[in-house]
């Protein structure tokens, strides 16, 4: 019996492990706002709960930023990417997984936003993670609802697609928020590198004209704060 148990150990393991790092096109990116106050405790509960998900052996790669310029500044988001809609099922332990959440993190956060995003590799340059590099341009785009605007919108964007110089992702909202809404995310390895990037029209005018509200912020990746970047994320 201690044999047939250890056999049929050691096929789930590989095949959970397996499901959990299915790779894909679909990421989740939330945001958190740190209540007044609490700053230090937040960052501390946050590593704390980054520790839970090394213990529980999470394969699954966690980028932590904190936004630097925009409206937002001093809030904080987490992400992860690459991920199969199986995959996306296949979480390490979910529910071990909100109560170290509930322990370390909630008491210090408000919740703002929780999306499911598709990468939309037809019109980026670049895999659907992003480099982990010091800084990051991240650009929302909501779009006039209206039958067509998605289809539209992206098509400006994949006419333009060989002119990308740089890294250059960009994800459409499945769920999660207010849809037509596409991110786009250009890692970059300074402020400079930012502002020099800044001159480059980041739209095409057939994809400006169905746009409701555009926003662009930077952000800074937290090393402290993320899970499973290795040395380039250090």
């Amino acid at each position: 019996m201690r044999q047939a148990w250890f056999g049929a150990i050691t096929i789930a393991l590989p095949a959970l492990l397996a499901a959990q790092t299915g790779s894909g096109p679909y990421a989740r990116i939330a945001v958190l706002r740190p209540l007044d106050g609490h700053a230090v405790e937040f960052e501390a509960g946050y590593i704390r709960h980054l520790e839970w998900h090394q213990q529980a052996f999470d394969p699954w790669t966690w980028y932590g930023w904190s936004i630097w310029g925009g409206d937002r500044y001093r809030w904080f988001v987490y992400a992860t990417f690459g991920h199969s809609a199986t995959g996306l099922d296949s979480a390490v332990t979910p529910g071990d997984d909100e109560r170290d959440n509930l322990a370390n993190v909630a008491p210090h956060v408000e919740w703002v936003e929780n999306g499911l995003y598709e990468f939309l590799p037809a019109l980026s340059r670049g895999s659907g993670e992003p480099g982990p590099t010091p800084r990051l341009e991240y650009t929302r785009v909501d779009l006039v609802p209206g039958a067509g605007s998605a289809r539209a919108f992206e098509a400006a964007l994949a006419s333009r697609r060989d002119k990308l110089q740089s890294e250059t992702l960009w994800f459409r909202l499945v769920a999660g928020g207010p849809t037509p809404r596409y991110v786009r995310l250009r890692p970059r390895s300074s402020l400079s590198a930012v502002l020099v990037g800044s001159s480059e029209d980041p739209l095409p005018e057939a994809a400006r004209r169905l746009v409701q509200r555009m926003s662009v912020e930077i952000w800074s990746l937290r090393p402290t704060m993320s899970l499973g970047l290795g040395a380039l994320g250090r």
